[in-house]
């Protein structure tokens, strides 16, 4: 992806991040829960909301494989409906200075593909989401480098949360 693109791409992601929840949704409180999902490299975390869209709780860590976009997003339809999400949040990996690169890339990719499905879709900036994750887990006794799984799940969590913290504050205005 070129400079311009990818500042493009960045700014895309940031104005879906900052209106997680400001935009009408089929998402309403009490219609159905959230799907967070952390798309690492090797594994795909995701996390659950319960249905008044207070709390996301983790839910699974799947492998990768070589799933590309459209295949992702068809998987993450499925569990949506398997789960009775309304919507979907992913993690955009910006680089620190905001800038979007491949992997935020294949994130918007990702999303497009679920929208263009129906889907109602957040994207949520996920920088240093790995990071937190693993500082939470040693807080609490849990030692990250032999969880891979466990810190992915984590991470899909806090992507979740802050979407669901973003909406909330949106709807309290």
């Amino acid at each position: 992806m070129s400079g311009p693109q990818a500042r493009a791409a960045g700014r895309a992601a940031a104005r879906a991040a900052s209106d997680a929840g400001s935009r009408p949704a089929a998402a309403a409180a009490g219609a159905g829960p959230w799907l967070g999902v952390d798309l690492g490299l090797s594994r795909i975390g995701l996390s659950l909301s319960d249905r008044s869209l207070a709390l996301a709780m983790p839910l699974a860590t799947y492998p990768r494989g070589g799933l590309g976009e459209l295949a992702l997003a068809e998987w993450l339809a499925q569990v949506m409906q398997e789960h009775e999400a309304s919507r979907v949040v992913i993690g955009v990996p910006l680089n620190m200075n905001g800038s979007a690169g491949p992997r935020a890339a294949h994130a918007q990719g990702v999303a497009d593909a679920l929208a263009a499905r129906g889907v109602a879709v957040t994207l949520q900036d996920e920088r240093l989401s790995t990071v937190e994750a693993e500082a939470h887990l040693r807080r609490a006794g849990r030692r990250a480098k032999n969880q891979r799984a466990v810190v992915d799940q984590a991470a899909a969590v806090i992507i979740l949360q802050a979407a669901l913290d973003a909406h909330r504050n949106v709807t309290k205005r």
